[in-house]
């Protein structure tokens, strides 16, 4: 496989105890990331070697299978194991998705670390890998997209290399020779907003503002449905104090778009004065989705009275949904701006939530990327059905890549 100039460099230069690779999607800085690993194996120090994803899920898809492309069967991956065998080399295969998984390396000895999507590692688990690189010529090697300026990983390490043993190398999405213009000039029109500027551009900028600051009811409202739906799904974002939503998706993956939503049910109980109990909603449920037969009903797994009360009424297709906020967030970002995603002219208040859903501020200050917890309901809902229907760990999305 050929390389680039910059990526060549790299390679060479990546020579330090933590080293990083950080820009723009697409941009070629991930393959940088393996062709080192590959280099470094022979000469790493003896104890674990680890390679370390969001999700395992996403480590296999990100790391272990290009890897699988470029030596074929010298990287063997057992999924029941968690281990992949590279040149005959025990590597463990771990997720990093939330603050538990700091207890996966705590006691562990490491020799090295190959890591991808390392702004999703939560701080504790990145500062205990770190810890665990002890032997002498141990060494760190991870790729990331840019994130909040404020981020633990810009503020107290890139930003900070020159006092610390790092190299960082910073790529943008022109510094891959190896894909078309067309391509290129396609992700450039499908990025907007907070995500050109991480994704397109590489730079790490602060969220802040309208989540969806790109929304535009001329560009992602449609008046009907594009096509005879193949299959409906529900979205159920529930509340007893907060409003309840409901929305009906339509899907045909000839169509584009090829989700839709169709219509919404939208109740709260401070604006009508009364608040509803389980039973009620699950009879409000039953009559708004009338003889629509549906694949799934897909619901935050928190709402364990409702999916009871569901069930009561014969509705028993209930899926907990992906409730990542963030990931589902980008997911949404980037069904709505490749022009996969429309929605009806009817969801009234989901149309209107667009405008009113907004960063924190102060979370922002904090390195986080968190929405205010206010006209949110209709937004968690449509986030619940697209990311865990399309989202990156969903069996959909090679499928959906090669569209």
């Amino acid at each position: 496989m050929q390389l680039s100039t910059k990526q060549v460099d790299s390679i060479k230069r990546s020579n330090s105890r933590i080293n990083l690779w950080e820009g723009a999607v697409r941009s070629s800085k991930t393959w940088g990331t393996l062709f080192r690993w590959l280099k470094f194996i022979p000469t790493a120090p003896k104890e674990d070697l680890c390679i370390i994803g969001r999700t395992e899920r996403s480590a296999v898809r990100n790391i272990i299978r290009p890897l699988q492309s470029i030596i074929g069967d010298e990287c063997q991956w057992y999924p029941g194991k968690g281990e992949c065998y590279i040149f005959g080399r025990l590597h463990v295969v771990l997720g990093a998705s939330d603050e538990r998984a700091e207890g996966k390396i705590r006691g562990m000895t490491a020799g090295g670390l190959l890591g991808d999507e390392v702004t999703l590692w939560p701080e504790s688990f990145w500062i205990m890998a770190l810890s665990r690189l002890s032997p002498d010529n141990a060494q760190l090697f991870g790729s990331t997209n840019p994130d909040n300026p404020y981020h633990y990983l810009k503020k107290d390490y890139i930003n900070r290399k020159a006092e610390l043993d790092m190299e960082v190398f910073s790529f943008k999405l022109d510094d891959n020779p190896f894909i078309s213009k067309k391509f290129k000039d396609n992700l450039k029109k499908e990025f907007r907003g907070l995500w050109y500027k991480r994704f397109v551009e590489g730079l790490w900028v602060v969220a802040e503002g309208a989540v969806y600051d790109f929304f535009n009811e001329d560009e992602h409202v449609i008046v009907r449905p594009p096509a005879v739906a193949k299959s409906h799904v529900v979205g159920v974002d529930y509340g007893t104090g907060n409003p309840t939503a409901f929305g009906l998706f339509g899907m045909n993956y000839d169509a584009m778009p090829f989700i839709w939503m169709e219509r919404e049910y939208y109740y709260d109980s401070q604006l009508d004065g009364r608040q509803k109990d389980d039973a009620e909603y699950a009879d409000d449920f039953v009559k708004w989705l009338g003889n629509t037969n549906i694949d799934s009903i897909i619901i935050d797994p928190s709402a364990a009275s409702f999916k009871a009360a569901l069930r009561k009424k014969g509705m028993f297709v209930i899926r907990d949904a992906d409730n990542d906020v963030l990931n589902g967030i980008r997911t949404q970002a980037r069904l709505m701006c490749n022009g996969s995603y429309k929605i009806c002219k009817p969801c009234e208040h989901s149309i209107m939530d667009y405008g009113a859903y907004l960063w924190d501020k102060n979370a922002m200050k904090k390195g986080e990327d968190k929405p205010l917890k206010q006209h949110d309901h209709t937004k968690d809902m449509e986030r619940y059905v697209l990311h865990t229907l399309e989202g990156p760990d969903c069996i959909n999305y090679e499928r959906l890549n090669k569209r």
